[in-house]
C-alpha cells in the first residue's frame, strides 16, 4: 500500500538498518536520483550501477566524507557509454506540428491552473512514484507530505542502528545530510512539484483583454507590424490617437500603467513612421500615381491621419448687420457643447460683414487657438470667407482659389451677390459658396434667378485640375467639384402672417417646429427642383434665425412686424453618394449682436486619396494673423487670471 506521494507505508519501525555506507547510499540515491547496490558481504561496500548524473557532485560528497568512511569505500571505475543513435521517425505534416504545439500549451495550462495538481503533466513521472523504491534505499514510513518525508528519511537511516555499532558514524551521516537539506528541501520526490507562495502585487493590475494582448501598447506603436488591426481598432475604441501625450493623459486614458510603462510608451509613440534605407533606395513607376508608396497625397498618408477616410467640417453663416461690435465671446459658436471633439476644418462665412474684417479674422483665430491656422479669405464687398484648418494638415491642400459674383448691378456697395473658394484636399475636391440673395417675403423669383446666375458666373477651378472632368458642367459650377457647401443668408421666409407663426412658436418653444416648415419657401422650391438641384439640407430642429431684437431673444417688435424666418442656410452636395453626412444643423442662440442668429452645421466628409501632380499651397498660411490671434489668447488668459486674483485678495469694509 502506497502513500499519494508514492511511498510505501509500513506498521513497523520507521527507522531501517543500514551498514556505514547506507546512509551515504541513501544520501546519493536522493541526490543523483539513481539506484545503488549494495555488495553481498560484511565489509559494507557500495557499488554504483549507474555514476551520478551531476559532474562533481560525487566529488564534492567525498569531500565532506571522514576518513574513516573514506577508507571504507571504493569506487569502480566506469567506462562513457556512446550517445544513443536518433530515432527515425516520419516527418510530422503542418496540422500535426500545429496540433502537438497546442496540446503541449494546453497541458501545461492545465496543470498551472489546476490547485491540486502535484504530479506530472503527462503522467510519466506519477507513473514512476507509484512503483515500489529501488532495493538498497532507505525506505520512510507515514510520510506527512513529500518535503516533510525526504527529510524524515535521511535522518531515519543516519539514526538507525549499523553493524559496525560506531555511534559517531550516524552522526558524521547525520551532518552531511543537513548540508544537502536546502537542495532536497525545494525539490519533492519522483511524481511531485515544487509550489511557490503566491505573490500579491502592492496595487491593483490594470484590466486585461480575453486574448492578454494589450491592444492599446500594440495600436498606439503603430510602427508594430504585427498589429494588423490598427485601423480597425482605433476606429472603434480610440476614435483618433492624439498626436502629444502628456504623462497625466497617457495615465487617464489607460495606456500604461506606472511610471517605468510612461517613460516606454514616451520612447516609442510617433506619428512619424521610420522610413528604411532600402524604401528610399527603390525606385518605382508608381510614384506620382494614387498607388505609390511614399506618396505625399497617397492612400498611405491618407490611411496615416484619417484611418477611416473621414473628416470633420463645421460650415457657419452669419448675418452680422454690419454691426461695429463683435461678440465677446465665440467658443459657443465655433465651439458648440454637442460637439465632444473640435473639427479638422472651419469654414465661416458673413454677410453684412463688421466694418473691420481683420479684427474679425484675429477673433477666429483666438477662439479656435494654436492648433488651427488660417488657409485662405476673402472678400466680396460686405462678404467675407474664412478658411481655417488644422495646422498638421495644410501639406495636403493645393492652392486655394477663389471667385465672386454681384447679383446687384446697380449698387455700389456690393451686399447682395457670392463669393466661392475651392480647393483640393488630398484627392477631394471642395467647394465653398456663401451668398446673400435679394430680400423681401414675395420675391422668391429674384432669388432663383440670384441662384442661376451664381452657378454659371461663378469661374472655377481656374488651375487646380478637375479631379472627375467627364461629369462636370460648363453651365453649373458646383458639378465640377465633389463636395460643395452653399451657405448664407438666402432671404426665403414663411409664406405665413406673424400672428400665425407666433401661435405655432408659442405652442412649441422647443425644437418641434414641423408645423413652421410646411409654410418654408425654400423646402417648397428644394422639392419642385427650381433651386439648388442635386443639393441637401439636414433636419431643422432649431427656432427661425431672423428677425430679432438686438441683445434680446425677442422676435422684430418694431412697427414692421416681420414675420419670423429661416433665412440663414446650409445646403450641401456630393458627387458620390452618401460622401457627406450631416452630423449637427443647429443656430447659436447666446450671440445677440444681430438681428440674425449664427447658424452652423457639423458634417462628416469622405476624403479619397490623390495624385502629386497638382499645385500645391506648399504650407502656406497667414503667419502674421497666426501670432496676433495667439498673442491676444493668451494676454486675455493672463488679465483674466489676473482680475480672478486681485478679487480674491481686495476685502470689503463695512460700516454700521
Amino acid at each position: 500500500m502506497s502513500t499519494p506521494n508514492g511511498f510505501p507505508q509500513h506498521s513497523g519501525a520507521c527507522a531501517t538498518p543500514s551498514t556505514e555506507g547506507g546512509a551515504v547510499q541513501d544520501l546519493h540515491a536522493k541526490k543523483a536520483g539513481k539506484a545503488a547496490k549494495k555488495e553481498p558481504g560484511d565489509n559494507g561496500l557500495l557499488t554504483f550501477e549507474d555514476p551520478p548524473t551531476v559532474g562533481t557532485s560525487l566529488n564534492e560528497t567525498l569531500k565532506l566524507l571522514p576518513a574513516e568512511l573514506k577508507a571504507n569505500m571504493k569506487i569502480k571505475s566506469f567506462t562513457p557509454r556512446p550517445p544513443r543513435k536518433p530515432r527515425l521517425e516520419r516527418a510530422a505534416s503542418l496540422d500535426e506540428k500545429s496540433w502537438r504545439r497546442w496540446r503541449r500549451f494546453r497541458t501545461s495550462q492545465e496543470s498551472l491552473t489546476d490547485p491540486n495538481e502535484t504530479s506530472s503533466s503527462n503522467g510519466s513521472l506519477q507513473e514512476a512514484s507509484l512503483s515500489p523504491p529501488v532495493r538498497g534505499r532507505a525506505s520512510p514510513c507515514c510520510p506527512q507530505n513529500s518535503l516533510h518525508s525526504s527529510q524524515d528519511a535521511l535522518e531515519a537511516s543516519a539514526v538507525g542502528k549499523s553493524r559496525g555499532g560506531t555511534s559517531d558514524l550516524g552522526k558524521r551521516a547525520s551532518e552531511i545530510s543537513s548540508a544537502f537539506g536546502g537542495l532536497l528541501r525545494g525539490k519533492a520526490f519522483a511524481g511531485g512539484k515544487p509550489r511557490l507562495s503566491q505573490i500579491t502585487p502592492v496595487r491593483p493590475l490594470p484590466p486585461l483583454e480575453l486574448n492578454v494582448a494589450s491592444h492599446t501598447l500594440r495600436t498606439a506603436n503603430r510602427i508594430d507590424s504585427d498589429c494588423m488591426d490598427y485601423r480597425y481598432y482605433s476606429q472603434h475604441k480610440f476614435g483618433r490617437v492624439s498626436s502629444s501625450l502628456s504623462d497625466t493623459r497617457l495615465h487617464g486614458n489607460g495606456m500604461v500603467y506606472d511610471n517605468c510603462s510612461t517613460d516606454s510608451m514616451k520612447s516609442t509613440f510617433s506619428l512619424l513612421t521610420p522610413i528604411r534605407s532600402k524604401d528610399v533606395r527603390s525606385r518605382s513607376y508608381l510614384e506620382g500615381s494614387l498607388l505609390a508608396s511614399g506618396a505625399l497625397l497617397g492612400a498611405e498618408e491618407l490611411s496615416r491621419y484619417f484611418p477611416d477616410r473621414n473628416i470633420g467640417i463645421f460650415v457657419a453663416t452669419w448675418n452680422m448687420q454690419g454691426q461695429k461690435e463683435l461678440p465677446v465671446n465665440l467658443d459657443d459658436f465655433l465651439l458648440p457643447t454637442e460637439a465632444d471633439y473640435a473639427q479638422d476644418m472651419y469654414v465661416i462665412g458673413v454677410q453684412e460683414g463688421c466694418p473691420d474684417r481683420r479684427e474679425w479674422e484675429i477673433r477666429l483665430q483666438e477662439t479656435l487657438g494654436p492648433h488651427y491656422v488660417m488657409l485662405y479669405s476673402a472678400a466680396h464687398g460686405v462678404l467675407y470667407m474664412s478658411v481655417f484648418i488644422r495646422r498638421d494638415l495644410i501639406w495636403f491642400c493645393s492652392e486655394v482659389e477663389y471667385a465672386t459674383v454681384t447679383t446687384r448691378i446697380v449698387s455700389q456697395i456690393k451686399t447682395k451677390g457670392a463669393l466661392g473658394i475651392s480647393f483640393t484636399f488630398f484627392g477631394t475636391s471642395f467647394l465653398f459658396i456663401t451668398s446673400h440673395f435679394t430680400s423681401g417675403d414675395s420675391k422668391v423669383n429674384e432669388r432663383k434667378l440670384d441662384y442661376n446666375k451664381t452657378i454659371q458666373a461663378l469661374t472655377l477651378p481656374k488651375n487646380v485640375p478637375d479631379t472627375n472632368p467627364y461629369r462636370s458642367s460648363s453651365s453649373d459650377v458646383t458639378t465640377r467639384f465633389d463636395d460643395v457647401f452653399w451657405f448664407g443668408d438666402f432671404n426665403f421666409r414663411l409664406n405665413k402672417d406673424r400672428e400665425t407663426v407666433d401661435s405655432i412658436l408659442n405652442q412649441n418653444p422647443e425644437t418641434d417646429v414641423s408645423k413652421l416648415l410646411a409654410y418654408d419657401q425654400l423646402i417648397s422650391e428644394m422639392s419642385r427642383g427650381s433651386i439648388f438641384k442635386g443639393f441637401q439640407e439636414a433636419d431643422i430642429h432649431f427656432r427661425p434665425s431672423y428677425k430679432f431684437d438686438i441683445g434680446k431673444d425677442s422676435y422684430d417688435t418694431t412697427s414692421k412686424q416681420r414675420t419670423p424666418s429661416y433665412t440663414d442656410r446650409v445646403v450641401y452636395r456630393s458627387r458620390y453618394k452618401d460622401d457627406i453626412r450631416a452630423v449637427k444643423y443647429s443656430s447659436c442662440p447666446v450671440i445677440k449682436t444681430s438681428d440674425h442668429r449664427p447658424v452652423f452645421a457639423l458634417f462628416r466628409v469622405k476624403v479619397r486619396p490623390g495624385r502629386d501632380n497638382i499645385p500645391l499651397a506648399a504650407g502656406q498660411f497667414d503667419r502674421d494673423l497666426y501670432l496676433i490671434g495667439i498673442k491676444r489668447r493668451i494676454t486675455r488668459e493672463l488679465q483674466k487670471r489676473q482680475e480672478q486674483k486681485d478679487q480674491r485678495s481686495s476685502s470689503i469694509c463695512s460700516i454700521s
